[in-house]
């Protein structure tokens, strides 16, 4: 997993995508299903991660005057 942490946000969420792709086709064995399963947790915890750390540093944003003020990112609905 830590190989999954070096490589990019994107590259982790490509990765995650082709993994539901294979198992959203049906065509896969079972054991190598959880494998893919698996896999794909893990990259999702990873992907989790790094936007909790990149929503962390944002929440702190310089004004105009220097001073750091509470920043919170609104989600789409």
């Amino acid at each position: 997993m830590s190989e999954n942490k070096e490589q990019s946000f994107e590259e982790n969420m490509k990765q995650l995508e082709e993994i539901v792709e294979k198992l959203e086709s049906g065509d896969v064995p079972l054991e190598k299903a959880i494998q893919y399963y698996h896999e794909g947790m893990k990259l999702s915890k990873v992907c989790n991660d790094k936007l909790t750390n990149v929503e962390g540093q944002m929440k702190q944003i310089l004004n105009e005057h220097g001073e750091f003020e509470s920043f919170d990112v609104q989600e789409d609905e």
